[in-house]
């Protein structure tokens, strides 16, 4: 079953880190329908396949640090039977995934806080986070105007559009990503979600960047929401992803390269807050 969640969990490009994160944790449990002679085996053998989890997918810092928690804890455990370790394993694993799951729900209702009662919001790419910040605050009687950027080539954008367009209170208005410029001056800020922040630095999906900076020019604050795992202080290098040629063009490149990354690098100087489930973040306080 590991090998074939790792397979899955490279091809989930449509899924936020914290699904693949919680993915690969329930995968985890796997390793316990094996028989094992010893404690230190079964330890052992987890820790095998929770790199191969981590192997998956290794842009995802949520996947990373839940992973290598995992392992740390069980490992960390005393335990005299394997029946034990297993079963201190599931435990783990539980509160592991309760954690991530709330984490995501805090942050989206801290980001809902946020908010005004009319405001003029602009999005991009898919992010479940902010997507239930928006939901949130339009159940407390919020009403908005929103802006969803395309997020080509892979179209999330289109995603996160269909889901708003059925969020009563939400005028949606899918814009395509280079347009967004455009739409700016009439936002009252931008929103966007977080693969993590290493180094004074916000990895997120493509386009990220350009849409921070141009914000950043025409003064509209922009802020960058999720679980405050995602921060990392070390031990985590990210690695972009670079997806097929044919996501962006089908025919044959005749005489040229296309290049097609999943992940722009945003300086958190072009973040006016970052939102976690823990606290709202200035920027400048990040060492």
């Amino acid at each position: 079953m590991i090998d074939e969640t790792a397979e899955e969990i490279a091809g989930m490009q449509t899924h936020s880190s914290s699904e693949v994160a919680i993915k690969a944790a329930r995968a985890l449990k796997s390793v316990a329908d094996r028989e094992f002679p010893s404690v230190g085996d079964y330890k052992r053998s987890l820790e095998r396949n929770s790199n191969a989890l981590r192997r998956a997918n290794p842009s995802h810092a949520s996947l990373h640090n839940t992973q290598r928690e995992i392992v740390r804890r069980v490992d960390e455990t005393d335990t005299d039977t394997v029946g034990e370790a297993k079963q201190r394993t599931a435990e783990i694993i539980d509160e592991v995934i309760e954690r991530v799951e709330q984490g995501k729900s805090a942050a989206a209702s801290r980001l809902a806080d946020l908010l005004g009662d009319r405001e003029t919001l602009l999005t991009h790419d898919y992010s479940t986070t902010v997507l239930s910040a928006i939901e949130t605050a339009v159940e407390d009687g919020g009403e908005y105007t929103v802006y969803v950027t395309e997020s080509r080539p892979r179209y999330l954008g289109r995603k996160t559009a269909r889901r708003l367009a059925e969020t009563d209170g939400v005028e949606t208005k899918l814009v395509v990503d280079s347009a967004a410029g455009s739409y700016l001056p009439e936002c009252d800020r931008v929103l966007v979600g977080m693969t993590c922040i290493v180094d004074r630095t916000l990895h997120n999906r493509v386009g990220t960047y350009p849409l921070a900076a141009t914000a950043a020019d025409s003064g509209v604050p922009v802020l960058s929401v999720g679980s405050g795992a995602k921060l990392i202080e070390g031990g985590f290098r990210f690695e972009n992803e670079h997806r097929a040629a044919s996501e962006v063009m089908r025919e044959p490149a005749d005489g040229f390269e296309i290049e097609n990354p999943a992940y722009d690098a945003t300086p958190v100087e072009l973040l006016d807050r970052i939102v976690t489930d823990k606290a709202v973040i200035d920027p400048a306080s990040l060492g």
